[in-house]
């Protein structure tokens, strides 16, 4: 089988275009292309007036050898690769210790299941709810202030991941994984098209029903899920290898293997392992606020009389700025037709993120616009970027009035230096509430500044962006983890053998689909040493 790729057509070609177009490719006759299938479809809006659609297709064709000869020198053309993902090991029948997995996001779900499938019967330790219960803990607190700090948007069934816009593409190059997480969604009930789109998302409803459905697949399979089970200590013998993890109720669970993949936000997890004397470093990470414009000026800017195409859907964005102070300001977490959702995990704290639905059919687009951060703005121990985001965090939550409502201010506002005493045509989806103010009491000045210098330079990219009616929320502190969990080739910790740091809030992952193909990257590293 052959794959074509870059094989462009305009947006509303004919049904048997794309089959001339794969001849044409090819140079064949008709006679001789037995088949094809759709890999991927995607579309460059880069001129809103002549949109085409991307296709990659997988070619069945008489002659193959002769074609792909003749083809030499043409990278659009080549064999289709094997995407087949291939377990590493199986497990020994009598395996004397289960491997340990803390945390049910993307990453801590991925490695339990690929774990299971290889008969490993891992028993994985979620400090939060099922991912039901834990969906009526967020409505609360989004309804009626009432936070619980282990169920909310950053802790629970499903991670981070599942309040979000399911966003399914990354920049990891890993075929393979890759392939196996969008396969093992769509048993779990995704739909089929996100093997095809070339910036597949799910939604958060739908990640509901998916991630009940894999936590089946890992409890059929031998693996065990404990619930509401915090992790407060780890047992290490002298060597300072692993040797078993204590829960909050004082049991101790014995094992060699634990992977850690506790998602950005946990930070007593991190205060704890720094406390054994686990290596962490400090590493980058961004600040910010999110912003809200309608999603039909971003889909004319875009996509221009194509606006509303069924093809194209709600358009997105992708942004950056370097600003004169040396901060590069970009957009984070584009979510077209979504809401703003309140992501806070710490009491007397306002932290924003951004969610859509499947149909991405909300009146606003949002995106986190942030600002670069490094260990040089918050010096000290590794752990001192943590207390940066509390700091910002916290003065969020009482230039919002107390009361988890987010402080908020039109962008006109923002850029005119004055604070913002209403809202105008644009109205904020943030929920409990929008207190209008002034968003430079809550955010360092360099990243005020930095911003200041980005939003006219957005609007040159997209006209109307820094209208005065779009409203900025803060704060966005929860791009990533402050910190970093250093692991060596074998994937373990550089000086704590036994234990897997893994996922987004060890510093190797961002988004639901580079988490999930870091879990399974380290669900192979434990399965290589449990069987050596």
């Amino acid at each position: 089988m052959l794959r074509l790729t870059e094989l462009k057509l305009p947006l509303d070609h004919a049904d048997g275009a794309l089959r001339q177009a794969i001849l044409k490719r090819l140079g064949v006759k008709d006679t001789e292309l037995r088949g094809f299938t759709v890999f991927r479809r995607g579309h460059d809006a880069r001129k809103p007036t002549d949109i085409a659609l991307v296709y990659t297709i997988d070619v069945e064709v008489d002659n193959e050898a002769t074609i792909l000869k003749r083809s030499r020198g043409d990278r659009h053309i080549g064999p289709t690769p094997d995407l087949t993902y291939r377990p590493v090991a199986e497990a020994p029948k009598d395996l004397p210790l289960r491997p340990i997995v803390i945390g049910l996001g993307p990453c801590g779900l991925f490695a339990g299941l690929i774990l299971a499938q290889m008969g490993f019967r891992p028993i994985i330790l979620e400090r939060g709810k099922v991912v039901r219960e834990r969906t009526v803990d967020t409505f609360a607190f989004w309804r009626r202030r009432e936070l619980n700090t282990d169920s909310n948007v950053q802790f629970g069934e499903g991670g981070a991941g599942t309040f979000s816009d399911g966003k399914l593409y990354s920049g990891v190059k890993d075929p393979v994984r890759s392939r196996k997480v969008l396969e093992e969604f769509v048993k779990a009930g995704a739909p089929e098209e996100i093997l095809v789109a070339s910036k597949p998302h799910i939604g958060t409803f739908r990640l509901v029903s998916m991630v009940e459905s894999m936590r089946a697949s890992i409890e059929a399979l031998g693996g065990e899920i404990r619930f509401k089970t915090k992790v407060t200590d780890l047992d290490l013998a002298p060597n300072h290898s692993v040797r078993g993890v204590v829960l909050d109720n004082g049991e101790h669970l014995a094992t060699d293997h634990v992977v850690l993949a506790v998602g950005h936000s946990a930070r007593e997890t991190f205060t704890m392992l720094y406390e054994r004397g686990v290596f962490i470093e400090a590493k980058p990470f961004s600040i910010g606020v999110r912003i809200e414009h309608p999603q039909s000026l971003i889909d004319i800017c875009r996509f221009g009389k194509h606006a509303g195409n069924p093809l194209l859907g709600a358009a997105d964005y992708k942004l950056v700025h370097h600003a004169s102070n040396g901060r590069d300001v970009y957009s984070f977490c584009m979510c077209p037709g979504g809401t703003v959702v309140a992501a806070t995990s710490e009491a007397g704290h306002v932290v924003t993120n951004g969610m859509s639905q499947y149909s991405r059919a909300e009146r606003n687009a949002n995106s986190g616009i942030v600002v670069g951060i490094t260990p040089e703005d918050y010096p000290g121990h590794p752990l001192a970027g943590i207390e940066f985001q509390r700091h910002w965090e916290s003065r969020a939550f009482v230039v919002g009035g107390g009361t988890y409502d987010a402080p908020g201010q039109r962008v006109g506002d923002f850029l005119a230096g004055r604070p913002s005493t209403s809202f105008g045509d644009v109205t904020s989806s943030y929920r409990p509430g929008v207190h209008p103010t002034d968003l430079s009491q809550c955010l360092p000045d360099y990243v005020v500044a930095a911003l200041r210098q980005a939003l006219p330079a957005f609007a040159r990219q997209i006209k109307g962006y820094a209208m005065d009616d779009a409203v900025m929320t803060a704060v966005e502190s929860r791009t990533s983890a402050p910190i970093r969990i250093k692991r060596d080739e074998s994937f373990q910790s550089l000086n704590t053998p036994g234990l897997f740091p893994a996922g987004e809030g060890a510093g190797y992952a961002g988004g639901i689909l580079s988490a999930g193909i870091d879990g399974i990257k380290i669900a192979e590293a434990v399965a290589k040493s449990m069987v050596k």
